[in-house]
């Protein structure tokens, strides 16, 4: 059953048009509910033009609305997580212009997951195609997620190193609607995906797309990540300008040298020399992004407002520390052992959805308490 607010949020989003004015709406009223219900001397206030004013005056949204409605019922792990919500992912939301909602398919958990960007030429060589890969691989076998755009050369190999990883995690940002695989001969990477990890999109299911929405699925990628790999890069490509951002945005930003005459290592070799890290190895990568990775644990608090220790290591972690007694973490805690749990019994063991439970195992995960393999998880030895 599609809840009130979600209803509202998908007419915001099929009012189109500039989406500051929809997320200041959103700001102020708390809820897309509640925006909607502000009628029109709100919206004019928020800046909507007359054409949105229109569209929300609309008693049902119109097609696009129930064509949503039935694809968001379709299958069970979809997703539309709009800015006001507490499941948006905060890395994103600090950025300028994030979007006003994103359309998920998979483990939406994974958006607040410590991820990294791996990004590259399209027409990789084969040592660039075995570096993303094998860095990918490398980042998932240590916990951290991989985050790419499913096209063809470097982010397909991205993809499917994070695969390749034991319980690896990956996410993919597509340029085109939720509902559609770019390039098409990915359509089994997408699914695969959509199974295990989480496909994402700015566009609705069956919305058409133009070359101005892959620039806004690069600035996601990086928006979703605490750095930026660049594996191999022409001096002007999607993926030098996806680490420009980065950059511009806070981000850290990491390049792999390669051959002097290979036209594909330029943009790695003129990012190093604005100051990108160079990296040979993925423990380079990890290595520098373990502080920004154990703040991040702070929005996840926020998210769950659950008082846990920060922390980066298991020391003085141990047992029911900093979780308030009768609390839903502690009734988490004592029902994981040191035998590994699957989901469906930690739901049945707390009474939880797997949804609350996702993410207080991902905060004890951060902060050391939790280890998780094959999608099992299991008290962290001491």
């Amino acid at each position: 059953m599609d809840s009130e607010d979600t209803l509202a949020l998908m007419r915001l989003v099929a009012a189109g048009g500039r989406g500051e004015p929809r997320r200041q709406l959103l700001g102020d009223h708390g809820s897309a509910a509640a925006a909607l219900a502000a009628g029109r001397t709100a919206w004019r206030a928020a800046g909507l033009t007359g054409a949105q004013q229109a569209a929300l005056c609309a008693r049902s949204g119109g097609n696009e609305v129930e064509q949503w409605r039935r694809w968001l019922a379709a299958a069970p792990r979809r997703r539309l997580i709009g800015i006001h919500q507490p499941d948006y992912p905060a890395l994103l939301k600090h950025l300028e212009r994030p979007p006003l909602a994103l359309w998920v398919m998979g483990d939406a958990d994974l958006l607040w997951h410590p991820s990294v960007a791996v990004v590259g030429s399209r027409a990789a060589s084969a040592g660039g195609l075995r570096n993303a890969f094998d860095f990918a691989r490398g980042f998932a076998l240590a916990g951290v997620a991989v985050t790419s755009g499913m096209a063809a050369g470097i982010d397909t190999a991205a993809h499917e190193g994070a695969l390749a990883a034991p319980g690896g995690r990956t996410v993919a940002v597509l340029g085109t609607a939720i509902d559609q695989a770019y390039p098409q001969r990915n359509a089994g990477l997408y699914a695969r995906i959509a199974a295990s990890g989480a496909v994402v999109s700015e566009l609705p299911p069956g919305t058409a797309y133009g070359r101005g929405a892959f620039p806004s699925r690069n600035r996601i990628v990086m928006g979703l990540s605490l750095g930026v790999l660049v594996v191999e890069a022409a001096l002007r490509s999607g993926a030098a300008i996806t680490a420009r951002l980065a950059g511009e945005a806070g981000r850290e930003v990491f390049a792999i040298p390669g051959y002097i005459h290979n036209p594909k290592a330029r943009g790695c070799h003129r990012l190093i020399r604005d100051g990108a890290g160079l990296v040979e190895a993925p423990g380079e990568v990890l290595q520098a992004l373990e502080p920004i990775a154990l703040g991040f644990g702070d929005d996840l608090r926020r998210r769950l407002a659950a008082p846990m220790n920060r922390t980066g290591t298991t020391a003085g972690v141990a047992g029911t520390a900093g979780l308030p007694a009768g609390s839903d973490p502690q009734r988490l805690w004592q029902a994981l052992g040191h035998d590994p749990t699957g989901m469906d019994e930690l739901v049945s063991r707390t009474g939880l959805t797997a949804a609350e439970l996702g993410s207080m195992l991902l905060l004890m995960e951060l902060e050391g308490r939790v280890a998780v393999e094959h999608g099992r998880y299991s008290r962290k030895s001491q």
